[in-house]
């Protein structure tokens, strides 16, 4: 079947979407490293469009290799039917997905449009976009959920003038079966995150939980070919996945607990209000310190903390040079007041 109108003449941006200048090392995903073939990603459409379409070329893959926001960027978009599709594997909970999606989506605009003339009195054709999280986290959820960009606004408004809508669709085991049904792509990286975790609560550790799982897909056909062929990088990727989303939860607990005592200690509603916001901004420092010291334990050099933690590498420097005298009996307080007074 012949490309649609707009699907034909975006089809030579694919090109154009690597952008010369990265911004930051990004750390690839299982998710992203399956579905950015074109068969998987057609298949994972069909299944969620009900569609049948059999020629992967169908896809136009639109993504920004080098485009980064917030210290993530997207998964995987892709043009079909005249439709532009954002797909994102998220494992921890995300209500800011419609804010990094809008500003994801603008830039990819500016590059799909970078040769129409904007000032005209002719509109321009532009797809119509549709954003997609695939969640897989710890975290209970519902089987899916809407994401609005409008639940962001302060203050609220009854009827916005700008708005975006996130489909969230659990992905975990148990969750959205007739999907998993229909793309086996899906249904496979789900079953083997199952597995790692399920091996992870029986107390073994994560390198021999991650090549068990290996070992017992392959066996069984769950996406064996795959694993496979990319043993090594699923056991490095999974490793970091892992880190990645123990390193949040820490943060949002240490954020949460900081700016919540200090609240309670001023008493008043006021003053919980202005202590729940300086409690934050210091616990926010206090655990990005906490994340920087348990990485020097570990022998990496301020320039691969900066990359794993995706911080500041200035921040992750200063920290650095003011921990490595304590080493190995690192004084939080200390570090952080010092840190504190250098600003």
């Amino acid at each position: 079947m012949a490309k649609n109108t707009l699907t034909t003449a975006f089809y030579q941006t694919e090109k154009d979407l690597k952008h010369p200048i990265p911004i930051r090392a990004y750390k690839d995903r299982i998710f992203r490293m399956i579905f950015k073939e074109k068969r998987a990603l057609l298949a994972l459409y069909n299944a969620m469009n009900d569609t049948a379409y059999q020629d992967p070329e169908e896809l136009v893959i639109t993504t920004l290799e080098n485009a980064i926001y917030l210290g993530m960027k997207n998964d995987v978009s892709f043009m079909i039917c005249d439709r532009l599709f954002l797909y994102e594997h998220q494992s921890t909970k995300n209500p800011n997905m419609p804010l990094r999606n809008l500003l994801y989506v603008a830039d990819l605009y500016s590059v799909l449009t970078k040769d129409m003339f904007l000032y005209g009195e002719l509109p321009v054709a532009i797809p119509e976009p549709r954003f997609v999280v695939f969640y897989n986290g710890e975290q209970k959820m519902e089987e899916r959920a809407i994401l609005r960009l409008s639940d962001l606004y302060r203050p609220r408004t009854e009827h916005p003038y700008l708005e975006l809508e996130t489909l969230v669709l659990n992905i975990n085991k148990g969750y959205n079966a007739e999907l998993m049904e229909k793309c086996r792509e899906l249904h496979d990286y789900s079953a083997f995150v199952a597995l790692v975790r399920e091996k992870r609560k029986n107390g073994m550790n994560l390198k021999h939980a991650v090549n068990e799982a290996i070992d017992e897909c392959i066996h069984q056909d769950i996406m064996a070919d795959f694993l496979r062929r990319n043993r090594a990088e699923v056991v490095k990727m999974s490793i970091y996945e892992y880190d990645e989303e123990k390193n949040y939860k820490m943060l949002q607990e240490q954020y949460w607990n900081m700016g919540h005592e200090r609240g309670k200690s001023e008493g008043m509603a006021e003053g919980m209000a202005q202590g729940r916001t300086e409690g934050t901004n210091e616990g926010k420092t206090r655990a990005f310190i906490q994340l920087i010291l348990s990485k020097m334990q570990k022998k990496y050099t301020p320039e691969q903390i900066a990359d794993i933690l995706e911080l500041d590498p200035n921040f992750v420097k200063a920290v650095c040079q003011i921990a490595a005298p304590m080493s190995p009996n690192y004084d939080l307080d200390k570090i952080y007041e010092t840190y504190h007074t250098m600003k």
